[in-house]
């Protein structure tokens, strides 16, 4: 029974648009804090350094390889402030050197010295970081949820790992948004202010409940859901839009999921925690602004950049709304000359205070760390933006056949003239309809372009560079034997095949293989020719008459030039017709040395066949 399974790749839905790419423009006023001591009460004391740790690998998988950093110890570079608990935890697994306040120059300067970068909202990692590391980092880490100051686009061309800390600060953030909320409502910052100049005004600061309110929590991720639950006990009524979100989730909270137009006509209240993208980029602007209520307020622990600031200065003269209360902004931190909000007594502001707990810094350090060190190991993290999830059980499973599919790729390429473009891959598996495909088709990927590129190619960026050079691969899975992958097959068109041999009855080139019972891969076909050949090093694939005194002939030429032969296999349909021969030596084949074998009467083709070797 076979399961078809036919796509064309594409980028991946997970991948997150490319975020604007904003240099940094960190001020100068404090000189660069770069150092790998710890700073305690002003003085430096050398922080004790473990001895080198190897960090373990994702196994020996050519794409999982390439997440490695490849070298014993790792360098992590932290351009932001980190808690101290984060910067422990990778001290025991990293070289890490601490560099604050840098400007854009010096970020790229360091850059080309680091495996990983760890950021929070302050240092824009674009495309520039990403060309002026060379190719050697491997980990961006987003200590906090938002990666809208992370070139996400650019770090999947590179295969680069974008990893953040979504959990540790929502609690944080959500209990902010509660604040703004309640000191807005209250005017609490008006009324501190007044009695700090010695007034005593109550009848001017009259605030208004929140209890029967309609709430709108417009992004209802972990954020938002928090907010719901909060403003519930406070006796509002929640409703939420998000496109994303599942009714069932909703439903269960109680909270009534609508439609983006129906949140902004019905809420009192509006509390704002959707990522910059470019769909929400501005979103609530002049126009969403006029179709609120009069006594609407917003509340923004997100991004500042959902907001049109001149809009929304506007619709409050235009006594459109009646406030905000806003911790983030465009451009941070604001001014009063640049932003129109500053200084109006119906807007609260904070300086980006959403995540500022003890607690929920220390976490974010935590979990930051952990999901740096985890993707530098090469192991799947579970906070990776651009990066499929694959559990490492799962991966140490598919590790051998992932060997295989790329050498047989490999060889599949070095049987053509052309790059082909329409590839079909055939998967024999016990549980077909439960088979993961992903990391087998990145080590596919990666043989089919691998030798046209000095890319690094993995699981984050093998369906981008896929789409890249037009590769259009269809996969098709077939219920047999008792392994979760059998024998596999990777077929491309033949009709510019350098080995006619390995065409099949319908002129595909095809090349099929399994992994024996040692774990290594091995040819089994070739065209219509069954064949049993070990994928590592040099081979050399004949054609030829099916007749006595060949072997002998092509031994007999090897060894004129010096070249051992390690094994030999022939593969024919039948006695007397057209045979092929496969031969592993044990060393690389010149030009010379194939062209002098084709001087042999009675091979028709030859081709010689460099894979890697163990």
């Amino acid at each position: 029974m076979k399961t078809a399974v036919r796509r064309s790749v594409a980028p991946k839905a997970g991948f997150a648009p490319a975020a604007k790419a904003v240099r940094a423009a960190a001020p100068k006023a404090r000189p660069i804090a770069c150092s790998s001591r710890a700073r305690f009460n002003g003085k430096h004391e050398v922080a004790s350094r473990p001895a080198p740790v190897a960090l373990r690998a994702l196994a020996d998988s050519p794409a999982g390889s390439d997440l490695r950093a490849g070298l014993e110890v790792p360098t992590v570079l932290v351009a932001e402030k980190l808690g101290e608990a984060g910067i422990e935890l990778l001290k025991q697994h990293a070289n890490v050197e601490c560099c604050y306040d840098m400007s854009e120059a010096d970020l790229l300067e360091k850059i080309a010295e680091s495996d990983a970068i760890i950021v929070r909202s302050g240092t824009q990692v674009t495309k520039e970081v990403f060309t002026a590391s060379k190719g050697r980092l491997r980990v961006v880490g987003r200590a906090g949820v938002g990666i809208d100051n992370v070139d996400v686009h650019a770090a999947t061309e590179t295969g680069c790992v974008v990893v953040n800390a979504p959990t540790a600060n929502t609690v944080a953030a959500a209990e902010h948004g509660i604040a703004m909320l309640c000191a807005f409502s209250r005017n609490v910052p008006q009324a501190d202010a007044s009695m700090r100049a010695g007034k005593w005004e109550r009848s001017k600061y009259v605030g208004v409940s929140l209890v029967d309110k309609t709430i709108a929590v417009m992004g209802f991720g972990k954020v938002g859901s928090e907010v719901a639950r909060r403003a519930q006990g406070l006796g509002m009524k929640v409703i939420a839009s998000d496109p994303y979100a599942p009714q069932d989730k909703a439903k269960a909270m109680g909270v009534e999921l609508v439609s983006f137009d129906e949140a902004v006509a019905r809420a009192d209240f509006f509390s704002l925690h959707m990522p910059l993208t470019p769909t929400t980029d501005n979103m609530f602007n002049a126009d969403v602004f006029k179709r609120m209520k009069k006594n609407a307020v917003i509340i923004n622990v997100a991004r500042g950049g959902v907001i049109d600031d001149q809009a929304l200065a506007d619709a409050l003269d235009n006594e459109e709304i009646a406030g905000a209360a806003l911790d983030v902004f465009t451009k941070e931190p604001p001014t009063k000359e640049e932003n129109p909000l500053i200084g109006r007594p119906n807007v609260v502001l904070t300086p980006h205070l959403g995540a500022s707990t003890v607690e929920a810094q220390e976490g974010v350090a935590v979990e930051v760390a952990e999901a740096v060190l985890t993707a530098l190991r090469g192991d799947p993290a579970p906070s990776a933006i651009n990066a499929p999830m694959v559990t490492p059980e799962l991966m140490k499973e598919l590790m051998p056949s992932a060997d295989l599919v790329h050498k047989l790729a490999l060889v599949a390429t070095q049987l053509v003239a052309q790059n082909e473009q329409q590839v079909r891959i055939d998967y024999r598996s016990s549980t077909p309809d439960d088979l993961d495909t992903r990391l087998l088709r990145a080590n596919v990927v990666k043989g089919l372009v691998e030798h046209t590129t000095q890319s690094t190619i993995n699981l984050v960026n093998y369906d981008l560079i896929a789409e890249q050079r037009g590769l259009k691969i269809s996969e098709v899975k077939e219920r047999y034997g008792e392994k979760l992958v059998g024998k596999t097959t990777i077929s491309l068109p033949g009709a510019a095949a350098t080995f006619p041999a390995a065409c099949d009855a319908d002129h595909f080139i095809t090349v099929g293989g399994k992994v024996n019972s040692q774990g290594r891969p091995i040819l089994t076909t070739l065209g219509q020719y069954a064949v049993d050949v070990s994928l590592e090093g040099s081979l050399v694939l004949f054609r030829q008459k099916d007749q006595p005194g060949v072997i002998g002939a092509v031994g007999t030429k090897l060894a004129e030039h010096g070249i051992n032969v390690n094994y030999m296999n022939v593969g024919r349909q039948e006695q007397g017709q057209d045979a092929v021969m496969a031969i592993g030596v044990d060393q690389d084949l010149t030009n010379d040395v194939v062209a002098s074998l084709k001087e042999i009467p009675a091979l028709i083709d030859v081709i010689a066949i460099n894979l890697p070797r163990l």
